[in-house]
Formats: C-alpha cells, structure tokens, sequence
C-alpha cells in the first residue's frame, strides 16, 4: 500500500512540474512589470528587460556559481537519490493512520463516502499550515544550531539575488530539510486520512498543497532583486521584501523572518521584521572565507568539512567529559 502510494506521488510531481514552473516564471513576469510600471516614469521595452535583468545582477560572479551550482544539482540528483518530500509526509502519514486504527480497532475512515468540498478546503488549509510551521521550526533550528548552519550557509552565501537562488541548497541540507518535513505534515495527514479521506485519495489532493504552496509563497521571486511587498497582507503571508531581509547582512535583519509563506509565525514567535520600503539591501555572509562560496568546491566540499569539524570538537568534548567522570570516581 505505501509503494502504491509513493508511486503515485511521485508520478504526479513530475506531471504537475512544467504547469508549475509555467506558473512561477509567469508570476515573476507580472511581478517585475508592476514594480517597473511603478518606479520607472520613462519607459520602453528595452529599459524594461534592463530592470528586469541588471548587468549588475546577472553577471555577478554569485550569479555564476548560483548557475553552475543549480545545473550540476540537477544533473547528479538522480545519482543522489534524494525521495521526494512528499514521500516522507506519505511515510509517517502511512504509520500514523495504522498506528491510530490499530488503537480505536478502525477498519476504514470515520466519514462514509468521498470527502466533499468544505471537508477537502480544510484539509487542504490544514495542511498548509502543518507545513508552514514544520518549515519555520526546521528553518530556526538551521541558525540556531552550528552543525545546521554550515548546511543553510550555503543558501545565504549568495550576494545578489537571480531567482534560481531558492535552490542554492546543499543536496544534504536539502535531504534533512524533506526528512523533517514528513514529521508535522506527514502526522497531520494520517489524522485526516483516519478521519475522512482514503490515503490514495489524500495524496492526489496532498500534491496541490505543494503547488498552492509554491506558488504563493512565490520562492522564485522572492530569491530575486525585486522587492514586491503586499501591504496589509504583509501581516498574513510573507512577501518576497520581507524575506529578501532574511539574507540581509545588516545585524538588525539577523534571525528575522523565518517563515516560508505565513508571516504570522514571525509575529507570534518574535522573529519579525518590518522593513522600510526604500532600504537597499546587502545579500551574503560575513564570514572571513565567505568568497570561498563562490565555487562548486565551496559550495559542495567546504559545508562538509566544516560539518566534520564540529562533529569532532562534539567528540572531543565526549571524551574529555567521559575520561574526567572516569578520574572523579
């Protein structure tokens, strides 16, 4: 039944991805129109490309290694075997709805017959939510905890912004990143698959999750030089200004604006920050070796390496705290 299922899932991810990425490139489009009709008073379509595409921008040697880092990833992702997230939301998913039938002696969903419109609304809002908050807490975790953050530096040692940044992630971090996605999002899918909806059925509607998701927390856009923010709505779903602030290397902007596509997280956690609408912004990392991020080497190698260190220093620790217990008694 669980192969079923992950097959299936993974058949939808690949049909639904060319009607996705029509959908995020289209976005982008609109998105850079209006911020171009708004600021720009002299306009024409050369100028337009040229806001659209700053030479500044493109040709930065960050934009580079965002290129080569993005094309390499995508050739060695078959080689890396690295399961689709949904395949874990599916897993744990799979495990909570036998765990919880097992424990009430359930044979099937509670609710008889297809779910109906309201019932799917709020599953599909539900969990929107579980995976916003899964992607908060995972995201914190990434500049709280120093092993974690060699991973996410990667994604932050980008100085200039070309919309492929959102996947200038390390495959590894990208691996840990959909193993803790299944957790809250895979619990909460086997609750509603107990309450009211067959697994198979839940999967095909589960994947629009992912697509509502993608699209509305416009990831693409927001990794861009474009800062769109939504006014009020700021206060409900994180426009791409405010997390552009999130890779901002000014020390106000640190460890600010966490969330994926709910802003309100920030807000209930403290971890919000609103940004002034004119503020230029500076991208990247403050670290002595942050140009070594500029390359595949320091892209791929370097987050490991560094990784290994803390691993050892934690053993060293181990050690020296056993052989000191061993000498105290």
């Amino acid at each position: 039944m669980l192969t079923e299922i992950s097959a299936k899932i993974i058949q939808k991810l690949y049909n639904i991805d060319y009607i996705t990425l029509g959908l995020i490139l289209g976005t982008a489009l609109v998105c850079a129109l209006i911020v171009y009709w708004r600021t720009v008073e002299d306009k024409s379509v050369r100028d337009f490309f040229d806001f659209m595409f700053p030479a500044e921008v493109i040709l930065h040697p960050s934009a580079r290694a965002d290129a080569m880092f993005w094309i390499t990833k995508k050739l060695m992702m078959p080689f890396l075997l690295i399961p689709a997230g949904a395949t874990f939301v599916t897993s744990v998913g799979y495990a909570t709805n036998r765990l919880i039938s097992w424990a009430l002696g359930l044979h099937g969903p509670l609710m008889d017959g297809p779910p109906g419109p309201v019932t799917l609304v709020i599953f599909t809002a539900t969990m929107l939510l579980a995976y916003d908050i899964s992607y908060y807490l995972y995201h914190v975790a990434q500049h709280r905890f120093p092993f974690l953050w060699e991973l996410h530096k990667v994604h932050h040692s980008a100085q200039v912004m070309v919309g492929i940044t959102k996947d200038r992630v390390h495959p590894l971090d990208d691996l840990m990143n959909r193993m803790w996605d299944g957790v809250i999002p895979g619990i909460c899918f086997g609750i509603w698959s107990v309450i009211a909806l067959n697994p198979v059925e839940i999967v095909v509607f589960g994947l629009n999750v992912y697509v509502l998701r993608n699209i509305l927390m416009m990831d693409f856009v927001r990794h861009t030089h474009l800062p769109i923010s939504f006014g009020r709505l700021d206060n409900v779903i994180l426009s791409p200004h405010w997390h552009q602030v999130h890779h901002s290397v000014d020390p106000r902007h640190y460890d600010k604006n966490f969330g994926l596509l709910f802003s309100f997280w920030d807000r209930l956690f403290g971890t919000h920050f609103i940004p002034d609408p004119k503020e230029p912004l500076k991208f990247g990392l403050v670290d002595r070796d942050a140009k070594d991020y500029q390359s595949l080497r320091g892209l791929y190698i370097l987050p490991l390496k560094k990784m290994g260190r803390h691993i050892l220093r934690g053993v060293r620790r181990l050690r020296g705290a056993q052989t000191q217990d061993a000498s105290s008694s």
